[in-house]
């Protein structure tokens, strides 16, 4: 990612890499029992100006609480978008998990490897890309010449159709549950590596009682579907306000 061209120096511009790091490196909780699990950032104070407008901007796709239920096949998320709360009510995410034999020590537990290939749609942000712009049509494009304003999100960037998951869990706490939306496994998940995502177990402790999983409950109910379409009407929208074509009023992103 271009943070500003030639004018800053590489000081800069490692400060701010930095910066940004810290700001997408965030702490969650899992708690779980043997049917259900919730998922939840860790509460705690954000640094004054911390991450600027790039930050801003990912505030408007804010994922909240996560809860699975296995027995019931349940699955909600409380969703922040553009300022609007959502709560996704869906059945549980499928993959088909392919067992691997190896194995590594993660803390104290023995974790087994699984893979599973996962479907994106267009609203799985986490995963976008600049587009690859060595092909011939793209390369066609670039000659045509476009208003130094205006700006086209879709053909610069591209999210891929899908992507492999690798977890590792471990047999020694027999509990289908893992972070986030992954489960299904025959132990808990301990570490997740998605595309440029990755999930790491730093700490379990495990409680003799019985604890209370509460559910998600703030938003307008939706499904995973109806939600997606949502944020795609919205990024539409917005593409044909800050488009620019023919306007002088579009924005500039550059990626590398």
């Amino acid at each position: 990612m271009d943070f500003g061209g030639p004018q800053m120096t590489e000081q800069m511009k490692e400060q701010i890499a930095e910066m940004m790091k810290k700001a997408l490196e965030k702490t969650y909780i899992l708690n779980f029992n043997k049917e259900e699990s919730s998922y939840k950032e860790e509460e705690k104070l954000a640094a004054p100006g911390a991450g600027g407008g790039m930050m801003a901007m990912m505030g408007n796709f804010t994922a909240g609480a996560q809860y699975k239920n296995t027995t019931d096949d349940l699955y909600l998320q409380e969703q922040e978008f553009f300022g609007k709360q959502f709560l996704i009510t869906d059945t549980l995410p499928k993959l088909e998990w392919k067992l691997v034999n190896v194995s590594k020590q993660i803390g104290q537990y023995v974790a087994f490897k699984a893979t599973a290939i996962k479907q994106l749609g267009d609203t799985d942000f986490q995963s976008m890309r600049r587009r690859n712009s060595n092909t011939d049509s793209e390369k066609e494009a670039t000659e045509t010449k476009k208003d130094s304003t205006e700006f086209d999100l879709m053909e610069e960037i591209e999210i891929p159709k899908e992507i492999e998951i690798v977890a590792w869990y471990t047999p020694q706490i027999p509990i289908p549950q893992g972070p986030g939306e992954f489960s299904g496994l025959p132990g808990l998940i301990l570490e997740i590596q998605a595309d440029r995502t990755s999930i790491l177990c730093t700490k379990i402790v495990l409680n003799p009682k019985e604890i209370e999983i509460k559910k998600p409950s703030k938003g307008q109910k939706v499904s995973q579907e109806e939600y997606q379409k949502i944020v795609k009407d919205k990024m539409e929208e917005m593409q044909e306000m800050y488009g620019g074509r023919g306007r002088g009023r579009g924005m500039q992103i550059r990626m590398n």
